[in-house]
């Protein structure tokens, strides 16, 4: 555990967890200095945080800022690409996250979640499974709370289940999971990461520092965890929608059922048709999520029970409404390709497609063979129109819509009763909108008030 007190540490990064690291290191004694490459003016808690003592530099960053510290957090949205922690890193600076502060000091088990897609059903379904489970449970981490933020509400007995990023996992050394979950590794990020490589190693991260007494459960088909599985030490448990897994979770007939090691019978848990989520992905994001529950002991009709209650997390294929027979769904956390294949696998045809925002380096074109199946027009938004309408020209007919706002119109305009209007980018949402939340609520907000 670190010993904070009377050191000088950097914040690199005013976001909400690098809010919440501030005032975890200040409370424990340390020395803090805050630093944002934005403009004084663009930091709301500027004044507040100058009236509580904290040392702000704001506009740019200072490399003798930097270089005057004795740790550097860094907030997950800031590269470690970024200059002045490239030229402190090569002077040997002690440079850590958000994550691997908070979780130095999180007390209880910690079950932690990545992968590409899936996460935030994954984290919030088995949260609540667990505290149908009757146990103490925090949940955070990439989603609602920073861990930083969970710190002082945790005790031995406590459940921690985090949602981490490969930002969050790139500037870990410590972190430790008790039980840690990949539910898939696809292409994502490479705008940050520079290569599907570099984000495979950054998830693999999640396991490192894992022994024989832990667990790392993996997607049995997927090709990426299963290279992570022969890097780690910890018990490896699968779960499959495809075949029967001899240690983990999977589909059998009409069912789901877990088996608890190699030999054992398995034992079933649940029907599939009790699950209230849309997709086959969603399926797997249950048996993730089965699995993890099972190895921290809670009793199958206890899963059975709150996976049948639990309903689709905002923005994850999210029914908004109906409109003169055609549904809305929203679907914005699709923030690439492999997301937007998946929310389209959930329906069997009839979709006028949202795509569009801030490219990540992405390859549409993997999305052609689903467009001619299932998507009646393509409606594209945002800067990254030019090359989605570029690498997918003749598959489908495209529409320029620019703007939200005019997606819908058109959208509402055109589809016919039966249909369906699904937003799911395969972008990020930085180009118009502050998030992804953002830009689903503002789709929200204009289904809601189509006549």
């Amino acid at each position: 555990m670190l010993d904070l007190a009377g050191k000088r540490v950097l914040v690199v990064g005013l976001g909400r967890s690098g809010m919440s690291a501030a005032h975890f290191l200040k409370k424990r004694g340390a020395r803090v200095t805050v630093s944002d490459a934005r403009p004084a003016t663009l930091i709301a808690e500027l004044s507040s945080l100058l009236d509580q003592g904290f040392m702000v530099e704001a506009g740019s960053h200072g490399l003798l800022t930097f270089r005057r510290q004795d740790l550097i957090v860094v907030s997950p949205g800031v590269p470690m690409s970024t200059p002045e922690l490239m030229a402190v890193r090569a002077m040997g600076a002690h440079i850590i996250g958000e994550l691997e502060l908070g979780s130095q000091f999180l007390r209880g088990q910690v079950i932690g979640i990545t992968g590409s897609n899936g996460k935030t059903t994954t984290t919030t379904l088995l949260g609540e499974i667990l505290k149908a489970a009757g146990r103490a449970v925090l949940v955070g981490g990439n989603i609602g709370r920073p861990v930083t933020a969970m710190v002082d509400e945790s005790t031995k007995d406590t459940w921690s289940v985090l949602e981490i990023s490969s930002f969050q996992l790139e500037t870990v050394e410590t972190f430790k999971p008790r039980i840690a979950i990949v539910l898939n590794v696809t292409p994502d990020h490479l705008d940050r990461h520079g290569s599907f490589e570099a984000y495979s190693a950054a998830k693999a991260r999640i396991t490192e520092q894992q022994t024989v007494d832990d667990f790392l459960i993996l997607n049995g088909e997927d090709q990426t965890t299963q290279m992570i599985a022969a890097k780690s030490k910890a018990q490896i448990y699968w779960f499959s929608l495809r075949r029967q897994i001899k240690q983990g979770a999977f589909v059998f007939g009409e069912s789901i059922f877990f088996t608890s090691k190699e030999g054992s019978k398995p034992e079933p848990v649940m029907p599939v048709a009790e699950i209230g989520l849309a997709g086959r992905h969603n399926i797997e994001n249950v048996l993730a999520a089965v699995c993890a529950a099972r190895l921290a002991g809670v009793a199958g009709e206890t899963i059975r029970k709150a996976v049948a209650e639990f309903r689709a997390v905002e923005h994850r294929l999210e029914f908004v409404r109906e409109v003169r027979g055609v549904r809305y769904y929203n679907d914005s956390k699709a923030t690439n390709v492999d997301a937007t294949v998946k929310a389209i696998e959930a329906f069997a045809g009839g979709i006028w497609l949202i795509l569009g925002g801030k490219d990540k380096d992405s390859d549409y074109s993997v999305l052609a063979t689903l467009l001619r199946e299932r998507v009646k027009t393509v409606i594209t938004i945002g800067s990254a129109a030019e090359k989605i309408e570029r690498q997918l020209a003749g598959v489908a007919k495209i529409v320029r819509a620019e703007t939200m706002e005019r997606a819908v119109e058109l959208a509402h305009a055109q589809a016919g009763s039966g249909d369906t209007v699904l937003l799911a980018p395969a972008c990020a949402s930085f180009d118009q909108f502050e998030n992804y939340e953002h830009r689903g609520r503002v789709f929200k907000e204009l289904v809601a008030n189509l006549k």
